[in-house]
């Protein structure tokens, strides 16, 4: 084994397998509820990774009348565009900063598919393996001969959604948290629409491009992933998008 499959290991798959299973026993055996758990402490973690991008989002939104002057007054889109990052670096504003929320995301459900593929089989699965791999810790372990409870409401969690409805919903959640993530996309159309050519603002560019790419990847991929890891990637996204809700109400450069 080498050493990224070492730190993968110690730092991501196996604490997230042993939360999962203590969440599953602690909540009768159910995995839909073991994964509700799991998703709100991985949003709790990871909450000072993804302020940065709540931050940005007020800051964005407080420089749109600043960006409107820039627009009116430089017609030359090049020197515009330099002129808005010039902006955005005088508020220490980094617009790759908005990715970050993302980016995690995509690392978590790498670690939780693995663990999904090992823990989960289309009817429970026999789990003398799994027990090798949790903490030494007599009330993480798994009978001899237990079998895993995958079923969740209408799902079998170790299998696709037959319906769609799980991948639906988090394409559009995942859409609502692109939305807030770009913060000004949509408050940046205005603006954008004084010049001929739109290509020429690169973070509108970016956001626009973002705002869509992001939930039709989430839905093309949820329609095939276990319908355990859609939940959790629902439930996560939803959990940010309600961050960002809360945020828009503060005054901007509150934290």
């Amino acid at each position: 084994m080498n050493i990224f499959s070492e730190i993968w290991n110690t730092l991501l798959y196996i604490p997230i397998l042993n939360i999962l299973v203590l969440f599953y026993h602690l909540f009768f055996s159910n995995f839909g509820l073991a994964i509700i758990a799991i998703t709100l402490v991985i949003r709790v973690v990871t909450y000072p990774l993804s302020k940065p991008a709540l931050e940005l989002a007020q800051k964005q939104k407080a420089l749109q009348p600043e960006i409107e002057k820039l627009k009116k007054k430089y017609k030359n889109k090049q020197v515009f565009a330099k002129k808005q990052m010039e902006l955005y670096r005088e508020h220490g504003i980094n617009p790759a900063a908005g990715c970050l929320p993302q980016i995690v995301q995509l690392i978590v459900v790498l670690a939780l598919y693995k663990v999904f593929t090992n823990l989960l089989a289309a009817n429970g699965v026999a789990v003398a393996e799994i027990n090798a791999l949790l903490y030494n810790w007599d009330f993480l372990k798994f009978a001899e001969g237990a079998r895993l409870n995958t079923t969740f409401l209408y799902l079998n969690l170790a299998k696709p959604d037959p319906v769609y409805v799980l991948p639906v919903l988090a394409a559009g959640a995942q859409f609502l948290m692109s939305k807030y993530t770009m913060a000004t996309a949509g408050k940046m159309e205005k603006p954008v629409k004084d010049t001929t050519d739109k290509k020429d603002d690169v973070m509108y560019n970016m956001q626009q491009q973002m705002t869509y790419l992001m939930p039709i990847m989430t839905l093309v991929i949820g329609i095939r992933l276990p319908s355990g890891l859609v939940l959790y990637w629902f439930v996560s996204t939803f959990l940010i998008v309600l961050q960002y809700a809360l945020a828009k109400k503060k005054p901007a450069g509150q934290s």
